[in-house]
């Protein structure tokens, strides 16, 4: 078995309200919190994997400021890609694998941006995408899943080096499995290390989502969530869920490992 030499979490932006019904399934009790997205990267040997890249600033729309409560996505100063990936030393060109989960504007904006990179995505995300059971998904819009621009330059340019991904190893101690829960596309990540397994994923907002065995708001399968939850809790030692702002006061830093 891999173990990895480093884990880090980054901030790739976030939405200031978010409501509690969101995070925790159908609990009206629940509070109203932030969202951030966090962005991954683990080194291990020559490969510098990174999970998620943020959204494309110039795409997001603006926050009215003539209302209080809004679930506006914004990348805040420090949390623009370039930014973010120089907070832990790297840069885009050294990035050798990007894992992206799930297919939203806000995970693969910044896609083309990696000229090195093997761009992994879902392959169940893949064939959904292209051939939906439902054309009119009112959760996975077309062009909020994967940008006209990215899936342009993924089917040309870029198509020798998308991997379309199952449940497999990605390198030497990490690895892939599908999920489910959250969109099409989603997955878990699983990521060998001194200290333990981490696991993270879209699938899940909180630690708690899983501990409680209490799904996301926003789920599309109540059975997808339970199976994946529990698959999680049994596999998994550290628990990183990718809209969590208190995983960098969980490790102060984003140091993980």
């Amino acid at each position: 078995m891999t173990i990895v030499d480093r884990v880090d979490a980054i901030r790739l932006g976030g939405w200031e309200w978010a409501p509690g019904w969101e995070i925790f399934w159908m609990d009206g009790s629940a509070a109203d919190d932030q969202l951030q997205l966090v962005g991954l990267v683990i080194r291990t040997g020559e490969h510098v994997v990174l999970v998620n890249c943020g959204p494309d600033p110039a795409t997001l729309p603006k926050k009215d400021q003539n209302r209080e409560k809004q679930h506006v996505l914004e990348v805040r100063p420090g949390e623009e890609l370039d930014t973010a990936l120089g907070s832990v030393g790297l840069t885009t060109e050294q990035i050798t694998h990007v894992i992206v989960t799930p297919f939203q504007t806000y995970s693969v904006g910044n896609l083309l941006r990696f000229p090195n990179a093997q761009l992994c995505l879902s392959r169940t995300g893949w064939i959904d995408f292209h051939a939906p059971r439902w054309k009119q998904h009112p959760h996975d819009k077309r062009w909020s899943c994967i940008p006209q621009d990215v899936l342009v330059g993924l089917v040309t340019d870029a198509w020798d080096r998308v991997r379309l991904v199952d449940d497999e190893e990605i390198v030497p101690g990490v690895e892939t499995f599908w999920t489910g829960v959250h969109h099409r596309a989603s997955l878990a990540v699983k990521v060998q290390t001194a200290n333990g397994v981490v696991i993270a994923s879209d699938s899940f907002m909180r630690v708690e989502n899983i501990t409680r065995r209490h799904p996301i708001g926003i789920n599309e399968s109540m059975e997808e969530a339970l199976t994946a939850y529990d698959r999680i809790a049994r596999e998994g030692d550290i628990l990183i869920p990718l809209y969590d702002p208190y995983v960098f006061e969980r490790h102060p830093g984003g140091r993980i490992f």
